[in-house]
């Protein structure tokens, strides 16, 4: 007996560590925020207008006031994202944002011949092969009681997603249209399937502050930017 003493103090010692690492699958939903409107500016990385500063903090009380926690936030690098990111903190005292490199924008393939007529094809591999990172990084199955996540991005990366869990043709992201500070709600359930929830709602945005999306006027007055 006492022989066997030390294998079952280690056993007691091992066996909790090693319960956790086999933590079982778990649901996660990804909250995307597309950035608010911007001026753009081909000598600069331009930061939000007025106008999408208000968007963002509509975007931002929304999202405060969902029934759930964020587990972690994440922002692009480019600047109009990482504004909206800013105002959306406001929101979540204490909270940070974590820069992701693979949530900038930039134009994958599509079945768009004009728009494949003016990119370059090594620019289109890279973006391709950014999205491939950041989906397989990202969207996949949370452990333990479940997670929510939320990124706060571009355009095209969000069309890009949802295209990737809905299953059908990658190059089929143009043929949909998410607005400025809209919301798209993504869930990867425990077994690795995905149910897109929503794409691109602004249902907090009034109709007169709507931009970005097909439909939404064009926005012809100068607003100027932010200091």
């Amino acid at each position: 007996m006492k022989r066997l003493l030390p294998w079952l103090c280690f056993m007691l010692l091992v066996t909790p560590l090693h319960a956790a690492d086999m933590a079982a699958p778990a649901t996660r939903t990804i909250v995307l925020v597309r950035h608010g409107y911007y001026l753009p500016d081909a000598k600069a990385d331009p930061r939000l207008a007025p106008l999408g500063v208000a968007q963002a903090q509509l975007a931002g009380a929304r999202l405060a006031g969902l029934p759930t926690r964020f587990d972690a936030m994440y922002v692009s690098p480019v600047q109009r994202a990482r504004d909206t990111a800013a105002v959306i903190g406001e929101n979540f005292p204490g909270r940070r944002f974590e820069v992701v490199g693979d949530l900038a924008e930039c134009t994958p393939p599509t079945r768009r011949t004009a728009i494949m007529a003016k990119e370059k094809p090594a620019e289109l591999a890279a973006c391709k092969a950014q999205f491939d990172r950041l989906f397989a990084r990202y969207f996949k199955p949370a452990t333990g009681s479940g997670e929510t996540d939320l990124m706060v991005c571009h355009g095209n990366v969000i069309r890009n997603m949802v295209v990737r869990a809905l299953g059908v043709d990658p190059q089929a992201w143009l043929e949909m249209s998410v607005g400025n500070a809209s919301i798209t709600r993504i869930r990867v359930e425990a077994d690795g399937t995905f149910k897109v929830i929503s794409v691109g709602d602004v249902g907090h945005i009034p109709p007169g502050l709507r931009t970005g999306a097909s439909g939404d006027p064009e926005r012809s007055l100068a607003i100027p930017a932010l200091p």
